[in-house]
């Protein structure tokens, strides 16, 4: 496997690149542009919450070729794998232990290494007072676990050479606008809240390129 910096090029598979890294930690290398996704609630109560979060950034990610839609309600079984193709949205107190941090995991296709589905566990904190946090930073990580659920890492880095990577610590736009998929609390911090930045953009369309590089279909 190899890594770059400049986005869409190489014969081969990418990746890392400006702004962006794939999660290959948990042995995702690509997206299959043929793959179908759908996002599904435990509930119809939680797809009511969270649909309105993510109808933005899930326009954004069919332009880029990834086929992925607001689904309906479905049990999770979190002892195993999602049906393929599946995104499993939940809620749970403080998923991996830290206050105000929520879980996104991608599950990935053992015959190619590219995304089979994932889950997603957004903390109860959000929402029962005990973890402040603004509308724009709930728009952000709403939209930030689903992404990691697609197979992108935080991009941060050693930016300062200190041998160190820090929270905060990644490539920012002219504008200082940092990544979605920055840790912590990346992405715009306006309006545009709960979108994906062109940086979070060109790690989809990479994922996406990475099937090409594979002979993923």
């Amino acid at each position: 496997m190899t890594t770059g910096t400049g986005g869409l090029t190489g014969s081969g598979p990418i990746m890392v690149g400006t702004g962006w890294r794939i999660t290959t930690q948990c042995n995702v290398y690509c997206l299959s542009p043929s793959q179908a996704f759908t996002v599904t609630f435990p509930t119809q109560a939680l797809k009511d919450r969270y649909t309105p979060y993510l109808t933005a950034a899930i326009a954004q990610l069919n332009t880029t070729g990834v086929q992925i839609a607001i689904g309906g309600i479905e049990t999770p079984d979190y002892a195993t794998v999602p049906p393929r193709g599946h995104i499993q949205y939940g809620e749970a107190y403080r998923p991996i232990g830290t206050p105000g941090y929520s879980q996104g995991l991608p599950c990935w296709n053992t015959g190619d290494h590219s995304v089979w589905g994932g889950y997603v566990l957004i903390d109860t904190e959000y929402w029962d007072g005990t973890w402040t946090l603004t509308e724009v930073k709930r728009k952000n990580i709403l939209v930030h676990e689903l992404v990691h659920a697609l197979g992108l890492d935080h991009p941060n880095s050693d930016m300062n050479n200190d041998g160190l990577v820090s929270s905060y610590e990644v490539v920012k736009d002219v504008n200082g606008v940092t990544p979605l998929m920055t840790s912590p609390n990346g992405g715009y911090q306006d309006s545009r809240a709960g979108t994906l930045t062109p940086y979070d953009l060109a790690g989809i369309k990479q994922l996406l390129a990475n099937a090409t590089a594979l002979g993923v279909s």
